[in-house]
């Protein structure tokens, strides 16, 4: 049982002898960083029980990297088996509140074109309690800023969260409980190139969270091309699964593009997102909010196929999907020079994880 992934209600399960109001203390205690005592109002019993079945593991942190050009900070954080894993602290606009951009595999098994981390292949999920470690690293770093705080988290680090979705929603439980990080869940999002049984399960136990989804493209022979779990999940079974979690939730969804020059950027990419927004919007009622991603280089020029959307093709994509009553907005994207932005977390310096296809990793 690890300490930083659990809430008070799981305590008690989990210990029986735990009550409710010590387990609450507990939790609160761990999420502020001090020490289990007696001096908390909590048993001898129950302190005894935690030494014997409760522990409370740590990522290293290996290395910070502060962008020379905007206020995004990446931390690469190292596992206990020796992997490495990266966390974005993103700043947000008003000031002194930040989001944590946090990772939930290993690797990633999707292999989507556009994306460092698809290129390394899959080693392991993250346990519930890695992921919640991350937020607490910032957490942490954030400590001597007056008035700074983590504000949101998003799930779109490396990996893909609906592949480990019992762990992300353990993890989604403890950032947003009271007593633990206490996140509203509300300022929580979770990112998907597209699994539909994970959009699903989110819906169904973590109703107040958003959901982010990752389209390449409408048109289901550039998508396929660029983002392989189209083979397995295709587009229009991926909305299906989108608008059954507008309709228990409520919450429109966030769709983002990332513009690839040539490849997705067209007069005819643009009309086909179009139709499938007003679509999606005659279905469940709500507009989905859809951003324009500026792509962010992999590597060096020899080694990347793609290059970034001129202004002009971007600005027609924009001006195609405004005249359709599909309004956009650009995602800024920040701390490309530390390999932070969208797309660029790839853990440099790591061996090479020993990686998994992708059809032998999606249900």
């Amino acid at each position: 049982m690890f300490l930083q992934a659990i809430t008070p209600e799981a305590l008690c399960v989990a210990l029986p002898e735990v009550h409710a109001k010590e387990a609450r203390r507990v939790v609160a205690t761990i999420h502020r960083d001090e020490a289990l005592t007696l001096r908390l109002g909590v048993r001898k019993t129950v302190l005894a029980a935690l030494e014997r079945h409760a522990t409370q593991p740590t990522l290293a942190l290996q290395d910070t990297r502060h962008s020379s050009l905007d206020p995004f900070h990446k931390y690469v954080l190292e596992t206990q088996d020796h992997h490495l894993v990266e966390t974005v602290r993103i700043p947000l606009e008003k000031a002194g509140r930040y989001s944590v951009c946090v990772s939930s595999q290993v690797g990633c098994a999707m292999a989507c074109a556009f994306c460092a981390t698809g290129r390394l292949g899959l080693t392991r999920n993250l346990e519930a309690w890695e992921i919640v470690e991350q937020v607490r690293v910032v957490r942490r770093s954030l400590a001597t800023m007056i008035g700074a705080r983590v504000h949101g988290v998003v799930f779109q680090g490396m990996g893909e969260p609906m592949a480990n979705i019992d762990n992300v929603l353990q993890a989604i439980g403890v950032l947003s409980h009271p007593c633990a990080q206490a996140i509203d869940a509300r300022c929580i999002t979770v990112c998907t190139s597209g699994h539909p049984l994970g959009i699903t399960r989110l819906a169904q136990h973590a109703p107040k969270v958003r959901l982010g989804l990752s389209l390449g493209s409408a048109r289901p022979a550039v998508r396929r091309a660029i983002m392989p779990l189209d083979r397995v999940h295709p587009l229009d079974t991926v909305m299906e699964a989108a608008a059954f979690h507008v309709e228990a939730t409520g919450l429109a969804p966030m769709w983002a593009v990332t513009l690839l020059a040539g490849v997705n950027d067209t007069t005819q990419d643009a009309v086909a997102l179009a139709e499938l927004a007003k679509a999606f919007h005659a279905r469940t009622g709500k507009w989905p909010m859809v951003s324009v991603i500026p792509y962010n280089r992999i590597g060096d020029d020899a080694s990347d196929p793609f290059r970034r959307t001129s202004d002009e093709a971007e600005k027609n994509f924009r001006d195609v999907l405004a005249a359709r009553s599909v309004f956009t907005r650009k995602r800024y994207s920040g701390g490309h020079d530390v390999d932070a932005a969208c797309g660029q977390l790839a853990s440099r310096g790591a061996s090479t994880p020993q990686g998994r296809g992708l059809l032998a990793t999606v249900p």
